[in-house]
């Protein structure tokens, strides 16, 4: 027999092996930025720039740089946070299949995931085919 599940945490996925941002889903090496900034395509919204370029992976990855005229590091850090986290939980929204780059400029206004989603589906409406490059 099986056993029965002893609460409701039970049904739930194990969200540390579902829910996580790996490692390889960052850009991290100084030449990775560079042939983004390079070759890739600009998407400007109100405060921040989505900057990507195809891979020939099977996931996308992302690269956040925040302009250091946001004074202060914890605040440039959770600006940080919160894009990581839009990223990890609506991938959906991003390019698929892409090395994305977020830049946020000093002018940015968005403090929250929702606000973000927000902006990057404004962005992605009025982009190019967001699949397009995938490898099959």
């Amino acid at each position: 027999m099986l056993a029965e599940p002893k609460d409701a945490r039970d049904y739930l996925p194990d969200c540390n092996k579902v829910c996580k941002l790996r490692k390889n889903h960052l850009l991290r090496k100084g030449w990775e930025f560079e042939q983004v900034y390079k070759q890739g395509k600009r998407l400007h919204g109100k405060g921040f720039t989505l900057i990507f370029n195809h891979n020939q992976l099977d996931h996308s990855r992302i690269g956040i740089s925040v302009h250091r005229q946001i004074k202060g590091a914890v605040k440039r850090n959770r600006i940080k946070r919160i894009i990581r986290e839009s990223f990890r939980l609506h991938r959906d929204l991003y390019p698929q299949c892409a090395d994305i780059i977020f830049a946020v400029r000093p002018d940015v206004t968005l403090s929250s995931t929702a606000d973000i989603n927000q902006a990057v589906a404004a962005l992605r409406s009025s982009s190019v085919s967001p699949t397009a490059g995938c490898r099959p």
